[in-house]
């Protein structure tokens, strides 16, 4: 646990009582502060409660004492409009920030020589965040990772002289983060996304790029430069911050940085490029978007002084992440791909390209824009197979464009597509769970989603449920 002592002895407020509204109320009851504390959720109150908090509805609290209120990243601070306990701390003044804030300022405090990378991005952030801390790890040093990924940040290690945090960080996590000062921060790519949550896409790239005011004046940004906004934010920081930046590209030579040309990771950052790797023999990094994700990683690591050697075997080691074009065992001869993780159409659009004969499942919660982007991308597409409560409407805009079959749910759909990928003979054959929408209408997260198909592709190796060709599946 990470302990922020800057508010022992003071009054501090928690408002929503998620993984990181828990956690941050037990390492400020820890460090000595006085935890007032709510969340309309009765088991999640009782959960805080236990933890120290006193759990009273801010309409209870008394403002004129609170030091700070810690706000779960998911409450509205600014669009569509603020949640009213937003409102309430400014007319008291009092500063509104994150569990990230609280990490930042006892990483501060803490007097050790803690490094941090932060990284963000609309798309793969989770995988670079996920591949950068493996590499790392594979080199020696001792590597904490969390933030949007896996563990709040504040229940990872306490720092010591010898410790790499790694964090993953959402744009909503950044409007709630202040005072952080990074070794490395990582920028991805800037496209459309939670525009309700940041007033437009303007308020959505201010969002996204305050990772890159954070990093200290001796640290690196690293910069993919494949989408046009993160193209304008690289050449303003070309003019007055060249000593600092690091871009990373797919399918472009750069006159410097790192850059992947057909699938091979090149150092473009002497005179001379190197080849560093070729990143197609990477079974768990398929696709550009994931060579982006593996460039900006490497990047990273040289960043931190990193052997280029030991860098390359913890890429060629990396194991993927779950939900993210994951593979599963193939079954008589077809082969079953979970990307639950894409829950809108661009993700899905990067899982698209890198196979063929797909048989596609897709569906859930459409986001804005529906898979009208994904038109185009329908030629290795054998047949969609459509569920939830956007099948109808992905029907109408993908209509003549690809065979699809109205399923209704995860398991039919599965059933169906092993079916036709049995009896149609298509060779290699993927069965892609790529949804291009929210899980949120049969699903509470994606990984649920992606955890109900992965026990569907199991119950299909069970022998008896195994349809032979031209069968229907029982």
């Amino acid at each position: 646990m990470i302990i922020p002592r800057r508010y022992e002895g003071k009054q501090i407020a928690v408002y929503g009582l998620g993984r990181t509204g828990l956690s941050a109320i037990r390492s400020l009851v820890a460090g000595g502060a006085s935890v007032v504390a709510w969340d309309d959720n009765e088991a999640a109150a009782e959960q805080a409660s236990a933890a120290g908090a006193l759990v009273m509805h801010p309409s209870g609290w008394n403002w004129l004492a609170l030091t700070a209120l810690v706000l779960s990243p998911g409450v509205p601070l600014t669009h569509p409009e603020p949640h009213d306990v937003v409102r309430m701390a400014k007319d008291a003044n009092v500063d509104v920030i994150g569990d990230t804030e609280l990490f930042a300022q006892a990483l501060e405090d803490s007097g050790k020589d803690a490094r941090l990378v932060v990284i963000t991005g609309t798309n793969g952030k989770s995988t670079t965040t996920a591949l950068t801390a493996h590499m790392i790890s594979k080199c020696g040093l001792t590597v904490q990772m969390g933030g949007n990924i896996g563990i709040p940040v504040l229940d990872l290690a306490p720092p010591s002289d010898d410790m790499v945090y790694v964090l993953e960080m959402s744009s909503y996590q950044a409007d709630l983060t202040h005072s952080m000062r990074t070794d490395v921060s990582i920028l991805l790519n800037i496209t459309p996304d939670h525009l309700e949550r940041h007033g437009g896409y303007e308020g959505y790239i201010t969002s996204k790029r305050r990772v890159l005011d954070m990093v200290k004046r001796d640290g690196r940004i690293v910069l993919g430069v494949n989408s046009i906004q993160t193209q304008a934010i690289c050449t303003e920081l070309k003019v007055r911050d060249n000593g600092r930046l690091l871009p990373v590209a797919v399918g472009e030579v750069l006159s410097y940085g790192y850059f992947v040309i057909g699938g091979v990771l090149w150092d473009g950052t002497h005179s001379v490029s190197d080849e560093v790797v070729d990143l197609k023999e990477v079974d768990a990094l398929t696709g550009a978007h994931n060579w982006e994700n593996a460039a900006a990683a490497y990047a990273c690591g040289r960043a931190l002084g990193l052997d280029p050697a030991r860098l390359v075997e913890g890429l060629k080691s990396f194991p993927g992440l779950p939900h993210r074009q994951e593979n599963l065992p193939e079954l008589r001869g077809v082969r079953f791909v979970n990307d639950s993780k894409a829950t809108n159409a661009e993700a899905a659009a990067k899982a698209l390209v890198c196979y063929d004969n797909i048989y596609w499942i897709a569906g859930g919660r459409l986001k804005q824009g529906g898979v009208s982007d994904l038109v185009s991308l329908m030629g290795p597409v054998v047949r969609a197979y459509l569920i939830g409560e956007g099948a109808a409407e992905i029907a109408e805009t993908l209509k003549g464009r690809v065979e699809m079959t109205q399923c209704g749910t995860l398991e039919r759909a599965l059933d169906r597509a092993m079916r036709d990928a049995l009896s149609e003979g298509r060779p290699d054959p993927v069965i892609l769970l790529s949804p291009a929408c929210a899980s949120f209408d049969q699903y509470p997260d994606f990984e649920k989603r992606g955890d109900a198909f992965k026990a569907a592709v199991a119950a299909l190796k069970e022998g008896s449920q195994v349809p032979s060709n031209g069968d229907a599946v029982a």
